[in-house]
């Protein structure tokens, strides 16, 4: 197993004698006896927070089509092989597995093993007591009914992540590094009414012109990156949200024409070639009799929206690439992934 950057170096750490707990809901406190070596992620978001934080890789993965590598490949003098982690995938995802893996902790909310994995709460009481801890929330949206307890943005996550890893200074650096990027797009945004009113969708299919619509104003980490752009969201007049479908689960040709948004941004396509992005998605929706009057495909303003998930690191180089998709002129020029930067807090130098 290759491990990127290091563990917490001695300037970072905390000093903590014996053990030390950290409380996330809907988990609760959680004890460790230091920094975790060997651990797993579900979801890229906590896989993000623990590289950034010099935990290393994760063992696991949800998909790996669905883990932006290339935004830690990017690091340079950083390890990371994402061949070296197993994909968590459905039909995939049970004890024996995790028994396999041999995490010293699962940053994974267990909700979210009963719900998408079917496990019970005897296998998720095994897996803590054989293996280790669960320490997660699942923050990806905010519109879920089963989801009763608190929301962390991804700094107020990442901050508790920080005490877990024991690595303050690095935490503090991305903090810093992140204001920084927040202070670039407040100066070089345009003004409100100079910027276009946008859709978040996920196909259906992998080809094709119907599309699963999120809600930008969600407020959850998957859509930061357009909030932090002051986007106005085509859906905010409309009583379409997250999974609130219409056309049997999807937004169809004649609905996306109805809310025609002057950009189009298209989820699952995150590191595709521009030129499959154009012939899996621009082109059907140019070639369509009913989409091929939307304002956004007129104006060449279908765009790929990456990832589904993020931590601190992926958020950088989304927010880098939505920036520059849809403010061309404005931040052209702009480095808000930075990545000689990243690569030195991650590698200790804060």
């Amino acid at each position: 197993m290759l491990f990127a950057g290091c563990t917490a170096s001695s300037s970072d750490q905390e000093a903590s004698a014996g053990t030390y707990t950290v409380d996330i809901e809907p988990v609760g406190e959680v004890e460790f006896d230091g920094p975790p070596e060997q651990w797993t992620a579900l979801l890229p978001t906590f896989a993000d927070m623990a590289f950034a934080l010099g935990g290393g890789q994760t063992l696991g993965i949800q998909n790996h089509d669905r883990y932006a590598a290339e935004a830690f490949d990017a690091l340079p003098g950083v390890s990371h092989d994402q061949d070296e982690i197993v994909e968590l995938v459905s039909g995939n995802v049970d004890k024996e597995l995790f028994y396999d893996m041999n995490a010293d902790t699962h940053f994974i909310d267990p909700n979210i093993l009963d719900l998408w994995y079917d496990w019970s709460q005897a296998d998720i009481d095994e897996v803590r007591t054989s293996l280790g801890p669960f320490f997660g929330s699942f923050i990806r949206r905010h519109s879920d009914d089963w989801h009763d307890y608190r929301y962390y943005d991804l700094y107020e996550a990442f901050d508790l992540m920080a005490d877990v890893f024991q690595a303050r200074n690095r935490y503090q650096a991305f903090v810093e590094l992140h204001e920084q990027m927040l202070d670039t797009i407040d100066e070089r945004l345009p003004p409100a009414d100079q910027r276009p009113t946008v859709m978040l969708v996920f196909p259906a299919g992998k080809t094709g012109t119907s599309f699963y619509p999120f809600r930008i104003d969600d407020g959850g980490v998957s859509t930061k990156q357009w909030r932090n752009l002051g986007l106005s969201d085509a859906l905010a007049e409309t009583d379409v949200g997250h999974y609130s479908y219409s056309d049997d689960g999807t937004l169809g040709p004649e609905a996306l024409l109805e809310i025609d948004p002057e950009a189009l941004l298209v989820r699952n396509y995150g590191g595709t070639s521009e030129a499959e992005f154009r012939k899996s998605v621009v082109e059907p929706l140019a070639e369509h009799s009913v989409t091929s009057n939307m304002q956004a495909v007129q104006n060449d303003a279908v765009y790929n929206a990456g990832y589904l998930d993020q931590g601190p690191i992926i958020n950088f180089y989304h927010t880098d690439k939505a920036a520059k998709d849809i403010y061309p002129d404005a931040f052209a020029d702009a480095t808000l992934f930075d990545r000689e930067r990243i690569a030195e807090i991650v590698s200790g130098d804060v």
